[in-house]
């Protein structure tokens, strides 16, 4: 009955290490936050202000965080998180980008 006494750290999808990783951690909430905003936000025309300047920051904090990243739980939610962020800057950037209607 040992073995029922022992925590299973052995598999799993979301595996970690068992230390905490704050960064990490901070980046992976930022991202989905971003991504989450800049996806929800490029689905409406006047608003691509926003989902490109929050796609464009989620894309570069994901990037970072992919690179810093220990554990496969953090590299899964960075991935979602820099998918949607890529999704609502390309979409912001298609009507209307960055500046658009800014500079006129």
């Amino acid at each position: 009955m040992a073995q029922a006494l022992r925590p299973n750290t052995a598999g799993g999808l979301f595996a970690t290490d068992g230390k905490p990783h704050p960064l990490q951690d901070t980046l992976l909430a930022v991202t989905l936050v971003l991504g989450i905003t800049s996806f929800i936000t490029a689905m409406f025309h006047p608003l691509h202000l926003l989902s490109s300047w929050t796609g464009l920051v989620g894309i570069l904090t994901g990037a970072y965080g992919q690179w810093v990243s220990q554990t496969t739980r953090a590299r899964f939610g960075l991935i979602v998180g820099l998918g949607a962020s890529a999704v609502g800057f390309f979409l912001g950037m298609a009507h209307g980008g960055l500046f658009g209607g800014l500079l006129d």
